[in-house]
């Protein structure tokens, strides 16, 4: 079944009532503004003001704040999935590797809540976990081919990736409504950066997953998607 599965079917696999659909759609978009101007920390209580609905039908449809997450960003995890696939199916695994950041970092653009999203963990028992767990084993060939092409620095870390999420982020969130295509010039910058022909020693040994994993909890912690 596809990642929302609930568009147009309530929790129990039963089609929805068609006022109760139409409550739905409009929690959700009033999330995804209220989301993507605020981040994580959008209040539960505006989404609902903002569909026009009470509080109580927001809980109906969606028990949880990730309930409701999950909702929202399944279009774009898929998104970024997708583009992670077909990098993977590349020839030139440099063009493949561009292709997935490029990617990953338009998702971001204009959305708060998803540049929250994409720079965390969400539990194990999250449905879209299965997703990102996925995203991160295409990650993992994606420099791995690309190193065995020569054309990658060859100490380059799936890890290292979560960086360009993180950087950004902030990137995209203090030139959106200045100029909006700067973050193009900052993931080009750092790309040349990877180039295998640029390298030069690092000061720093790269993050382990583990290190990488607990970072990410803790920025969960700090946006609290999960409450």
């Amino acid at each position: 079944m596809s990642t929302h599965r609930a568009r147009g079917e309530a929790a129990t696999g039963r089609p929805l009532r068609r006022d109760a659909q139409r409550n739905r759609d409009a929690l959700l978009s009033a999330a995804r503004a209220c989301l993507a101007e605020q981040g994580m920390e959008a209040s539960l209580e505006q989404v609902a003001k903002r569909a026009g609905l009470a509080i109580g039908t927001l809980y109906r449809h969606f028990p949880t704040r990730l309930h409701l997450v999950q909702a929202v960003f399944a279009d774009k995890i898929e998104a970024w999935r997708e583009a992670a696939e077909k990098a993977v199916a590349m020839d030139d695994a440099w063009e493949g590797l561009c292709l997935f950041l490029e990617t990953m970092c338009e998702l971001q653009v204009g959305d708060r809540g998803f540049q929250d999203l994409a720079a965390i963990r969400l539990p194990e028992t999250a449905c879209l976990a299965g997703a990102q767990s996925r995203i991160y084993e295409l990650a993992v060939r994606i420099v791995e081919r690309a190193q065995e092409q020569g054309t990658l620095r060859s100490d380059i870390t799936p890890e290292d990736l979560t960086f360009v999420i993180w950087a950004n982020g902030s990137v995209t969130e203090a030139t959106q409504n200045v100029a909006p295509g700067t973050w193009r010039r900052f993931l080009h910058l750092l790309l040349d950066g990877f180039r295998a022909e640029r390298a030069h020693p690092l000061p720093q040994p790269p993050l382990s997953k583990d290190e990488l994993y607990r970072a990410m909890l803790r920025l969960d912690g700090d946006r609290d998607c999960t409450g």
